[in-house]
């Protein structure tokens, strides 16, 4: 593998640097994107619950809130609970701004190096068709090692930094699909204990007029 490597040449370290990045990348969103993690269920039940035994006070709202990212949005939520609807709605929607940033964080980076990895390989393959191309100017076509090493090197980084674009953009696409839904199951959510909480302060205030 040492060989191949060095038979690269220097543009094989940016490329090995990138495989490296988009791997803990990779492994990090998947850890991270757990639906249990992000969504967990049952919370806008637990809050109905809390809601019912008079028991949604400041210390609930702090343990929901910390508990994952859906707690954080219904939490915003939540603390503007005795105000109208639509200052409750624009509290969760600032709130999951902010909460989508972190879902999404490192996506972009590997998105870089799914763009930048092939034109690495390209720079390889360029710069090995000059060595080939200085070879034969030299010593012309009888220097079958030079031309050798050339070629060796114009494949090699190509193979190599297409290998490292190819599952980049695969897992770039996915992760940014699977953050899509989940902010649209967080969009649900949240509207649904709006409609939950509101509904029932509504029928309250009904049966007391």
């Amino acid at each position: 593998m040492f060989e191949v490597i060095k038979a690269g040449g220097w543009v094989m370290l940016p490329i090995i640097l990138c495989s490296t990045i988009a791997l803990a990348i990779i492994f990090e969103r998947f850890w991270a994107l757990r639906r249990q993690r992000i969504c967990p269920s049952n919370l806008v039940s637990q809050i109905w619950h809390w809601a019912n035994k008079d028991e949604l006070d400041a210390t609930h709202i702090a343990e929901l809130r910390s508990s994952s990212p859906l707690g954080r949005v219904l939490a915003a939520g939540l603390m503007n609970l005795n105000r109208d609807r639509e200052i409750m709605k624009e509290s969760i929607e600032d709130t999951g701004r902010h909460v989508v940033v972190e879902l999404e964080r490192y996506l972009n980076t590997l998105g870089t190096i799914a763009a930048i990895s092939p034109l690495l390989g390209l720079l390889g393959t360029v710069l090995g068709m000059i060595r080939i191309f200085t070879a034969i100017n030299v010593a012309g076509l009888g220097n079958q090692a030079v031309l050798a090493g050339g070629i060796a090197e114009a494949l090699i980084t190509t193979v190599a930094g297409l290998s490292v674009a190819i599952p980049s953009i695969m897992f770039y696409r996915y992760f940014r699909g699977r953050v899509d839904e989940l902010v649209v199951y967080m969009e649900q959510q949240a509207l649904k204990m709006v409609e939950i909480l509101h509904g029932d302060r509504s029928m309250e205030a009904g049966a007391a007029s």
